[in-house]
């Protein structure tokens, strides 16, 4: 059957919204860009629900996502930010743990940055989000195996990187 109705939309909204910003935000870095693209990607779903099958909504969502997000890189160029969490005490902790602490995030943080764009998403959407392999296949639309060669290699890189920034 094609098309969705109201309920269909709440439904749909109310299970993806979440993974589809998270998924945008793994690409971009910046939770304002992914929750204006993930709510640009509802309003397209709403202007063509006539069109939509239930069964194809999932892969849909993120493709639209993905569109999005790289309709607006080629406009402006999208910048990581990773904002330091200031969380540690530094009465207990000690000042020179907190500088070693903000050197490990900054070199952690370019690490990232530097991360290509496909290894960066599949390592955020496992180690953050917790999706297992075959899930990211599914949403990304890959193999098991392309998902798993990806983390191989972003792991490696991020190794290394650390490692020579130490």
């Amino acid at each position: 059957m094609i098309g969705i109705t109201e309920v269909d939309f709440e439904n749909i909204f109310n299970r993806w919204y979440v993974p589809v910003r998270n998924f945008v935000y793994y690409k971009s870095g910046d939770v304002q860009v992914a929750e204006d693209i993930v709510q640009d990607v509802f309003l397209k779903i709403w202007e063509k629900k006539e069109g939509i099958r239930m069964e194809t909504v999932k892969p849909l969502l993120y493709k639209i996502a993905n569109n999005l997000f790289l309709n607006r890189i080629e406009h402006q160029k999208v910048l990581l930010k990773f904002t330091p969490e200031n969380h540690l005490n530094t009465e207990v902790a000690g000042p020179d743990f907190e500088l070693e602490m903000k050197e490990f995030d900054a070199k952690l943080q370019t690490a990232m940055a530097d991360l290509d764009e496909k290894k960066r998403t599949v390592f955020l959407m496992n180690r953050i989000d917790g999706f297992t392999y075959v899930q990211i296949a599914e949403m990304l639309g890959l193999s098991d195996k392309a998902v798993e060669k990806r983390m191989e290699k972003a792991l490696a890189f991020l190794r290394k990187r650390i490692e020579v920034q130490l």
